[in-house]
């Protein structure tokens, strides 16, 4: 089947559409990337949605212009990417763009990705599937990670213990100990949201430079920092680091309010910006390893880099100081692309859940079991 995924993560830079053929079902799973392209936001979009994230309050009128816009905006982009190129998909599976996300504590927890899938359907004349994370939520679930099936089918090594990294906006992975040991799809695998990723840098790029730049490009201005270790170690401190997986986070934690507490708290050690850029990217490598010496039985083989955060070069030295000796590298090397993944892992979940297979991995979002993710809207 050919399938376009739609993916667009708390970075909130564009939408990133992946056209793929796909075979198989689970273990035996076959993907082929045809085409990949990140889509941006036009800019007065990105600003309503990045205000949204960070609590200001809509009418219900509102709320429904700014749902279909993104809505058009997932369309073009399943559009634009097969643009001459023939047969057509034959369904799409979008994200959505998540505004509002409240992880499960004694409750149920609550998620909200807008752009209606209904709309996409009807726009693109295609069958789509949408709203992948409220099943796993009222099964009890964080609804996230959502990636770790698919990184089992994809990303499993014969040997290996690997770790699966994303880092997007926010940071999540999936702990994969080697096929040889797991006899059944998912036994031994571990994940979670480890924290921020590049929503932190990239809010006080915006912030160092007055909304001119809204990321560090390649990590170029980290590099000229040092990073400030004291601070980095009393910000691990956080509950939500000590918290055991399963977990999940977002903006809601982790956004300009938490940037506001690391300025105030760095304000002591008179840090110039390029010292708080290489600090804040340090952080988030150092949220990334102190997870997995606490919550993993043991340091993989392998840690797997994908999403955005890769193409951080300073964030990817720092990465490699704090293994040591534990190789870093990039799905690119596994020959799955790190750009597309997130979108590609969307095309799946579609698929699956057009074959009426389960898409998520309990011991990863603690649901109550395996369920169909995404509700389908016929063309």
């Amino acid at each position: 089947m050919r399938v376009i995924g739609l993916m667009s993560g708390t970075s909130i830079d564009g939408i990133d559409a992946a056209l793929v053929d796909i075979s198989g079902q689970e273990l035996d799973l076959q993907v082929d990337l045809i085409a990949s392209q990140t889509y941006p936001y036009p800019d007065t979009l990105r600003e309503q949605i990045l205000a949204v994230c960070a609590g200001q309050p809509l009418s219900i009128e509102e709320l429904a212009v700014l749902d279909d816009a993104i809505a058009t905006q997932f369309s073009q982009a399943a559009q634009s990417i097969q643009t001459d190129i023939a047969p057509i998909a034959e369904l799409i599976g979008s994200h959505g763009q998540t505004v509002f996300h409240r992880p499960p504590h004694s409750d149920l927890g609550y998620t909200l990705q807008l752009g209606r899938g209904a709309v996409i359907a009807h726009q693109t004349h295609t069958n789509t599937v949408s709203n992948f994370r409220v099943a796993d939520i009222a099964a009890g679930g964080q609804g996230a990670p959502l990636v770790s099936k698919l990184d089992i089918c994809l990303l499993s090594h014969p040997e290996f213990y690997r770790c699966v990294q994303n880092i997007g906006g926010i940071g999540n992975v999936t702990y994969l100990p080697p096929l040889a040991e797991a006899h059944q799809l998912g036994m031994g695998v571990k994940g979670w949201d480890t924290g921020p990723g590049n929503v932190l840098i990239d809010l006080a790029v915006a912030h160092f430079s007055s909304g001119d730049l809204t990321y560090d490009a390649n990590g170029a201005w980290a590099a000229q920092g040092t990073p400030c270790q004291p601070l980095i170690a009393a910000w691990l401190r956080h509950p939500f680091f000590q918290e055991p997986p399963p977990k999940s986070t977002g903006r809601e934690l982790f956004g300009p309010d938490y940037l506001q507490m690391c300025l105030q708290t760095a304000a002591p050690y008179h840090l110039s910006p390029a010292d708080m850029v290489a600090t804040l990217t340090d952080f988030t490598a150092a949220t990334i390893v102190d997870s997995y010496d606490q919550f993993l039985p043991l340091r993989p083989d392998q840690v797997v880099l994908c999403g955005g955060g890769h193409r951080n070069r300073y964030l990817f030295r720092c990465l490699k100081n704090r293994f040591g000796s534990t190789p870093v590298l990039t799905t690119d090397d596994l020959g799955l692309s790190s750009d597309a993944k997130e979108a590609i892992a969307f095309a799946v979940l579609a698929y699956w859940r057009q074959l009426g297979i389960s898409g998520n991995v309990p011991a990863v979002t603690g649901a109550k079991g395996p369920i169909l993710l995404g509700e389908l809207h016929l063309a």
